[in-house]
């Protein structure tokens, strides 16, 4: 049986199977316009995630939530003592 690897520093989006995730993103475009971040705020958000060494298959491993979810809403913060965003 052939082991699966997967990339510790991917985005969900970017992992194989991610037909799972499919239901995030269209949370994510759903989002009120009130409260998502624009594209480019979200872009250089889980840019900064992908450089953390706290991410982990798509998940921070300070509070465990997906950075793709976080990323999008623009009064979250990054959870992480000296936060990257």
């Amino acid at each position: 049986m052939e082991e699966r690897r997967f990339c510790r520093k991917c985005l969900t989006k970017e992992m194989p199977d991610s037909a799972y995730y499919e239901n995030m993103y269209d949370y994510i475009a759903r989002l009120d316009e009130n409260i998502k971040a624009s594209e480019e705020v979200y872009q250089t958000r889980l840019s900064a995630c992908k450089q953390c060494d706290s991410l982990l298959n798509g998940m921070c491993r300070v509070c465990g939530c997906f950075v793709e979810l976080r990323a999008a809403i623009t009064r979250n913060q990054c959870p992480a003592v000296s936060p990257k965003w």
